[in-house]
């Protein structure tokens, strides 16, 4: 493996952090006092955009003709520092871990940015790919994945990806990648590998490498 791509939110950081839950609450308010969804429709839309869209902006910018960037600014704008601290073990870990390592989130890049600052771990990443990597086409998706990989000029074959969603582990391995789950345990032909929290993903990587030696 030459290429390890991580997921963000829920992945890096264990959901336990409550971060993405501060940004739901940011979506359904913008829904209700930027779009002018009334409140009781709010749960019900997201579910069917994600089902249809794989992110609630998916379904927001088909039916409400909402500005893209001005939802990411608006959801994203959360105190991460409350919830997250450095992460001094997982910094050890991909410090050990060779090759390049890169973000791919379905969240912005200033987020990302904000996120990997709070747990000390902005230099661990020669890049960070979001949601306009393929015109706010999200994951799972295999749009945004191909141009990740045309970014990064890099075959599917040499990458792992470390994600939290097993639909997004879904297409990685439908195009040929490496998979790890970090979260609860999922039988799924798709999941290579699983692990309990991201600091341990490097012993697993650095394990199918020495098997390709």
């Amino acid at each position: 493996m030459d290429v390890t791509i991580f997921d963000l939110d829920n992945t890096l950081y264990a959901p336990e952090a409550c971060l993405f839950s501060l940004i739901d609450v940011r979506i359904n308010r913008y829904m209700t006092e930027v779009v002018g969804i009334e409140p009781e429709r709010v749960d019900g839309l997201r579910r069917l955009y994600w089902q249809r869209y794989g992110v609630t902006l998916g379904g927001l910018i088909r039916h409400h003709q909402v500005d893209p960037e001005d939802y990411l600014e608006y959801v994203h704008d959360v105190d991460v520092a409350l919830c997250l601290r450095p992460d001094q073990r997982l910094r050890q870990s991909l410090e050990s871990l060779s090759g390049v390592k890169v973000v791919f989130t379905n969240g912005s890049r200033g987020h990302a940015d904000r996120v990997l600052q709070a747990l000390d771990l902005a230099d661990q990443f020669s890049e960070i790919f979001d949601i306009r990597v393929a015109d706010y086409c999200p994951k799972p998706y295999a749009d945004p994945y191909h141009r990740v990989l045309t970014h990064l000029g890099a075959d599917a074959e040499c990458c792992a990806m470390i994600e939290d969603s097993a639909d997004n582990l879904r297409t990685a391995k439908v195009l040929g990648m490496r998979t790890v789950l970090v979260g609860p345990a999922l039988q799924a032909d798709y999941v290579d590998a699983r692990v309990e929290r991201a600091d341990q993903v490097s012993e697993v990587v650095m394990g199918w490498r020495g098997q390709s030696l």
